[in-house]
């Protein structure tokens, strides 16, 4: 999704986001299809839970260029997405980040003002375990932060001072 919100804000172009599960029927691919403005970044996930034909009828609109398709699958696309539709798509494989990447992602979120703001310290110990937690996830990872964060919160009686070290 991030990638697709990025294409879509590089491009000036509206975005339009699905999923396979959601759209249960031909006519509701048609449907979304058909509402689509020309140049529109289409993010469609799960595009692998798609029938041969519902990919099809994906076709027309990549082929001319009236839509960006963005798809994302989590199994391997050379199986799972028709060939018409793989010819003419650039495939990305987005790999787990680096043990450094995630301490990267942690440090910042620690220190971000849109993030905690300094108000707590992440000691190298309690680092190293949301790194091992996270498995090269940074949305794991902020989310195990974010916990944390809030079962201190949660844990500091009312008018106590609030601990400046996260409980991890």
């Amino acid at each position: 999704t991030t990638l697709a919100m990025i294409i879509a804000a590089e491009l000036s172009a509206p975005l339009r986001i699905s999923s396979g599960p959601a759209i249960q029927h031909a006519g509701d691919l048609a449907a979304i299809l058909s509402g689509l403005t020309e140049g529109e970044v289409f993010f469609l996930d799960e595009i692998h839970r798609f029938t041969k034909a519902q990919q099809d009828a994906l076709l027309p609109g990549v082929e001319n260029r009236q839509v960006v398709l963005v798809a994302a699958t989590t199994e391997n696309p050379s199986f799972s997405v028709i060939a018409p539709l793989l010819s003419r798509s650039m495939l990305v494989t987005l790999v787990p980040l680096t043990d450094g990447d995630i301490a990267d992602v942690l440090a910042s979120a620690v220190a971000d003002e849109r993030g905690l703001a300094g108000a707590y310290r992440l000691d190298d110990d309690a680092s190293e375990h949301l790194v091992r937690l996270a498995g090269g996830d940074a949305r794991r990872a902020l989310t195990f932060l974010e916990a944390a964060a809030g079962v201190t919160e949660d844990a500091v009686a009312p008018g106590a001072p609030r601990p400046d070290v996260l409980p991890i």
